[in-house]
């Protein structure tokens, strides 16, 4: 078996590293540079509930609710202002409209031109990818301003969603 560049000498496939990801937003033309993208998840709630006739102590658990949590996105502070329009739009005192939503994409770029589910991917393809459906800004922080430091500015936005979808996942 020839060896890949994301397998080792044994043929093992290596893991995909985090550190390259893109985050594109539906119909919001965003080109903020994302460093960090945290608190992607879902929860099922568990319901116990026990019968009063039941011979057992011990509680039947059924699925209940699927909560999600919010995701936090950090960027650098630059030039382009499409994001940070869709922010202050969602955290502005007063709304002309409804709350704009979007479906937000991060993907988890493959930038070994490895193996993605047995099939080769070039430079830059996305190896997994996080749909969070209509998606709104619910927390916008500035960036923290020290004159000592040369640091780059970090905006943070925080976002409620409805669903998350795992494309490729359970035949999605």
């Amino acid at each position: 078996m020839a060896a890949t560049a994301t397998a080792n000498s044994m043929g093992h496939d290596y893991p995909w590293t985090k550190m390259n990801f893109l985050v594109t937003v539906d119909t919001l033309n965003a080109t903020a540079a994302f460093s960090e993208a945290t608190g992607m998840e879902a929860t099922v709630d568990v319901i116990e509930f026990r019968q009063g006739n039941s011979g057992s102590f011990s509680p039947v658990k059924v699925p209940g609710l699927v909560k999600h949590g919010n995701v936090t996105l950090k960027y650098g502070y630059t030039a382009s202002n499409e994001f940070r329009n869709w922010a202050m739009a969602c955290t502005a005192d007063t709304r002309a409209a409804e709350m704009p939503r979007y479906d937000v994409r991060i993907e988890l770029l493959d930038t070994s031109g490895g193996m993605k589910n047995g099939n080769t991917t070039s430079n830059g393809s996305a190896a997994n990818q996080y749909l969070l459906r209509d998606a709104w800004i619910s927390k916008y922080t500035a960036p923290d301003m020290n004159a000592l430091q040369s640091e780059i500015a970090i905006e943070t936005v925080e976002i409620a969603f409805e669903r998350l979808e795992l494309p490729g996942a359970g035949g999605q």
